[in-house]
C-alpha cells in the first residue's frame, strides 16, 4: 500500500505555532478512514494512492481557506509493487 509522507507549512497566519494545523490535518485524515503516524516535522499516512492524493490536497485547501497567506506543501510517496509495505511494516524493519 502506498505510503504518503506530507508536510504542509502555512504562511502569513500570524502565529509561529502549527499545533492547530496538525490536528486540522488529522481530522481531515481520520475523516477519510486512513492509517497515520505523527511525527515532529511532517504527518505519514498510508492508503490508495488516489486517496492519498485527494487528502493532500484536501489538507493543503483546507489551510488557504483558514487565512494563510501561502501555503507550502511537501509530499513524497513510497509506492513499492514488488512486495506489500505499510506504516507498521517499515518501522519494524528499522527497529529488527
Amino acid at each position: 500500500m502506498p505510503i504518503l509522507e506530507l508536510s504542509v507549512v502555512p504562511v502569513g497566519t500570524g502565529s509561529e505555532s502549527f499545533g492547530d494545523d496538525v490536528e486540522r490535518a488529522v481530522a481531515i485524515i481520520e475523516q477519510n478512514g486512513l492509517n497515520y503516524q505523527v511525527t515532529p516535522t511532517s504527518t505519514i499516512v498510508e492508503g490508495d494512492i488516489d486517496k492519498l492524493f485527494d487528502v493532500a490536497q484536501a489538507i493543503h485547501l483546507n489551510e488557504i481557506q483558514k487565512n494563510a497567506s501561502r501555503v507550502v506543501t511537501t509530499m513524497k510517496i513510497d509506492d513499492r509493487k514488488d512486495k506489500d509495505i505499510s506504516l507498521d511494516s517499515q518501522v519494524n524493519r528499522v527497529k529488527e
